[in-house]
């Protein structure tokens, strides 16, 4: 035996080992389990959750009520005459004695008018339900990110699987070729090409392992890398849809409508930007300042006196019409997005509800007739080609033809369950999805 090829067995026993080791170490995980990992960790959703406090800080600022404002003043100051000798009746008349200086005390307080105060607690109030509905909507986007993750940490699975059943199906093939070619009831070329086959599927299983491992990085990345991420093992359930109108696409699109947080949004901020150009209309009704006072002079006849005022901006040259148009591009603005989202949404449930119709139409020819298809020829060939009664390229087209078959349905499932879920996630709810195992073959 060569020394290359004695490399070769030592490689691969060792990568047999490390794949043995890894699987035998995995920790299967649900999806839920995974949602709920990402719900804790993910700093996307972190951060959509300081918006929404960003916005209720907000809230709290628009609707606090102006402080007043307490001012004291002390007048008459001079140097060298601090009111001596004042002729006022609380005075000493004296030249040398001084009266004092005056003192005033006042207290402003600013009064809105015009239901301002009111308007922009509404308008707040609408921002932070955005704010919330803007939160709802990176969930429901980012979830079915972590789903597609997670399916194609499955598919990969699945894929190792079936290159190692090949594999495994192989070698015992492999040892009964031996034997026919010791006893020649096989040619050597035809003991080869098999031998090739198998060494091919050898390949296929390493490079199907650094698929898993890919996959398992993937999910790591989007879950922030916990501990034993890359022992993470996708449990084989798959949605299956209950109570899903889905030969309905009216009663879908409305419900749509109805749940989904991002067409929520704009609508809340349409309704902000009424309330805002409202209260820019009534910036021209001015505040009013409204001051009392106390003032203590002692150089006046009236010692102690009391005062009141009020203070007004007249806008006689500018009445925030300014604002005023601002508010209503706004307005515009923010409706036209509402009613694109709207014509979005119609777009996102034909697409989806076609797509989900479309996949799992797949599913059930494969399940119906094309796996049962795959396996009856391959055996039927197998044991053909134990009997010498078809050629090795016979069966080895028949073992490719049912690698090929169960590779496309295990495609053809991930494909349904992302189906399902793109779905769900164009409603923009949570629906009802109960799970099945893979159909074993």
């Amino acid at each position: 035996m060569s020394k290359t090829l004695i490399k070769l067995i030592v490689i691969r026993l060792l990568l047999s080992l490390i794949l043995f080791s890894a699987q035998s170490q995995a920790q299967t995980i649900s999806l839920d389990e995974t949602l709920t990992i990402f719900y804790q960790r993910n700093l996307d959703l972190i951060a959509a959750r300081y918006n929404v406090d960003q916005a209720l800080a907000e809230s709290i600022a628009a609707t606090a009520i102006p402080n007043p404002t307490v001012s004291f003043q002390i007048g008459e100051l001079s140097s060298s005459n601090l009111n001596k000798g004042a002729s006022a009746t609380g005075c000493n008349h004296s030249a040398n004695i001084s009266c004092g200086p005056a003192e005033y005390y006042t207290f402003s307080q600013l009064i809105e008018v015009a239901g301002k105060r009111g308007l922009r607690e509404q308008s707040s109030n609408f921002a932070s339900q955005a704010a919330e509905s803007d939160f709802r909507d990176a969930l429901r986007i980012l979830t079915n990110l972590v789903r597609i993750q997670y399916y194609q940490l499955l598919q990969a699975q699945k894929y190792r699987e079936l290159t190692q059943e090949i594999v495994e199906h192989y070698q015992v093939l492999s040892q009964a070729n031996k034997l026919r070619l010791s006893s020649g009831d096989i040619s050597e070329s035809d003991f080869l090409r098999v031998k090739m086959e198998a060494m091919r599927a050898e390949t296929d299983l390493d490079n199907a392992q650094t698929v898993v491992i890919t996959a398992q990085t993937d999910l790591a990345v989007v879950l922030r890398w916990p501990e034993k991420t890359l022992q993470f093992e996708a449990q084989e359930l798959w949605p299956e849809p209950k109570n899903l109108p889905i030969n309905n696409e009216d009663s879908l699109i409305a419900q749509a409508l109805q749940n989904r947080p991002d067409l929520q949004a704009n609508q809340l901020r349409a309704e902000q930007a009424d309330k805002q150009l409202d209260l820019a209309q009534r910036l021209k009704y001015p505040d009013v300042t409204v001051t009392v006072g106390y003032a203590r002079d002692p150089s006046n006849n009236a010692l102690n006196s009391g005062f009141v005022g009020l203070s007004v901006p007249l806008p006689l040259f500018y009445q925030y019409k300014g604002e005023t148009d601002k508010a209503q591009v706004n307005l515009s603005q923010n409706r036209l997005l509402a009613e694109q989202t709207v014509l979005s949404i119609r777009k996102d449930i034909i697409s989806a509800l076609a797509t989900w119709k479309s996949a799992d139409k797949i599913v059930q020819r494969f399940k119906t007739g094309l796996l049962t298809d795959a396996l009856t020829i391959r055996k039927s060939a197998e044991l053909a080609y134990s009997k010498g009664a078809t050629s090795v390229l016979d069966f080895i087209e028949a073992q490719r033809s049912y690698k090929n078959i169960m590779h496309d349905y295990y495609t053809a499932e991930i494909n349904r369950a992302n189906a399902y879920y793109d779905l769900e996630k164009a409603l923009g709810t949570e629906t009802t999805a109960p799970h099945q195992h893979l159909d074993s073959q």
